[in-house]
């Protein structure tokens, strides 16, 4: 604080002085090292005045933590920048998305790549876990200022430890085929405070490595993995204003009526659901036998 105090005297004394100088004295020179004095101030108070984002519900011991609180929907999750970093240097492949697999939630998406790859943190922030856990195997967890968590899972090699404080494209370790992973790829989660929210709701994962929107209006629907195939990308709705996301919870569900040659793999391909989905929001098993004009609901 007691430098911040000086460095605000000293730039405010000089901006006086050269104000008063002759023209000859003003220079370029002289008010580029204002400007850069006044950048530097910005960032240390920047800084001094930065949430501390390890101060509640940090625990290094546990891949996934329990807030204990109930979070109201829609979620409002924002983001400095218009981009994030890419987590490796390849093209990204997803392989397997957010959604219903194999009879259970998969609740993140698996991004192709060959093991020792070098990944790399998305946003800035701190490492919460590095560490192995069962399924995930070697595993890094980053919290960043806006609320989310990224976990990175199948890791090969460590290149962090907890508490390291990273910013965007810090290097985290190699991708590898740690844990239960049937080929080398990249289990890519992102959370938020415990909810595991859609990634591709909040990035694109194109070339471009574009953020939707800086303002993002989650709703329940993109924090259920048993709603989305993980076989397809799901059709996304962005909502960047709480009226339109509140607006969009409020709508009816859909009514489809059955069809001759219907099947609830066909209805959930055409609908961009999931079986698991059709079955909870309609009361029914995977056996169930469907009827000519039968009305399901799709959520």
């Amino acid at each position: 604080m007691k430098t911040i105090i000086a460095l605000i005297i000293l730039c405010l004394s000089f901006n006086s002085f050269s104000q008063n100088l002759s023209p000859e004295f003003n220079t370029p020179e002289s008010s580029a090292l204002i400007d850069s004095l006044s950048h530097y101030l910005t960032t240390l108070n920047s800084k001094e005045n930065a949430v501390d984002i390890t101060a509640e519900y940090w625990d290094t011991s546990k891949i996934k933590i329990d807030y204990n609180t109930e979070e109201k929907f829609p979620l409002h999750i924002q983001f400095k920048d218009s981009n994030y970093i890419s987590p490796i240097s390849r093209s990204k492949v997803i392989t397997s998305r957010y959604g219903w697999r194999k009879g259970r939630a998969h609740k993140g998406i698996d991004i192709d790549l060959i093991t020792g790859d070098s990944l790399f943190a998305m946003f800035d922030g701190v490492v919460r876990f590095a560490n192995y856990s069962s399924g995930h195997g070697r595993t890094v967890v980053v919290r960043h200022h806006n609320g989310l968590e990224t976990l990175y899972a199948h890791l090969s090699r460590y290149g962090v430890k907890e508490n390291d404080t990273v910013v965007a494209g810090s290097y985290l370790g190699k991708g590898g085929t740690s844990g239960n992973a049937r080929g080398s790829h990249l289990h890519l989660e992102m959370t938020y405070k415990g909810i595991p929210v859609h990634p591709e709701s909040l990035l694109d994962f194109d070339e471009n490595n574009n953020v939707r929107a800086k303002d993002l209006w989650i709703t329940k629907t993109w924090t259920r993995p048993e709603l989305h195939n993980s076989k397809r990308q799901s059709h996304l709705e962005i909502f960047s204003t709480e009226e339109a996301a509140i607006a969009s919870m409020n709508k009816p569900a859909r009514v489809y009526i059955v069809k001759k040659g219907d099947t609830l793999s066909r209805i959930s391909s055409r609908n961009s659901t999931s079986i698991a989905a059709l079955c909870k929001s309609n009361h029914m098993s995977r056996n169930s036998t469907l009827r000519i004009g039968q009305k399901l609901i799709i959520e």
